[in-house]
């Protein structure tokens, strides 16, 4: 009986874990379309806001990955069996 309801906690922590992909594209797509709209207010501070807007999804993609890691190992190699 312990073993069933560990792989479905581990199944839901999975589903959790994966959402952190989700919330992380929303927020990409959130600073992308704010960096957009600073280029056409203001066209000549085009490079300092591509190179920042750059940095922030490349820190924020590092999230999304870490979830896709902790979904992956709570499927396959699950250290609670």
């Amino acid at each position: 009986m312990g073993y069933e309801i560990v792989l479905a906690a581990s199944a839901i922590g999975a589903g959790l874990a994966v959402l952190a992909g989700m919330f992380t594209a929303v927020g990409q797509g959130f600073a992308a379309g704010k960096a957009v709209e600073g280029i056409a207010r203001q066209p000549e501070a085009r490079g300092s806001l591509m190179s920042t807007m750059l940095i922030g999804c490349a820190v924020a993609e590092t999230s999304g990955i870490y979830g896709l890691v902790i979904a992956l190992i709570l499927l396959f190699a699950n250290p609670f069996i």
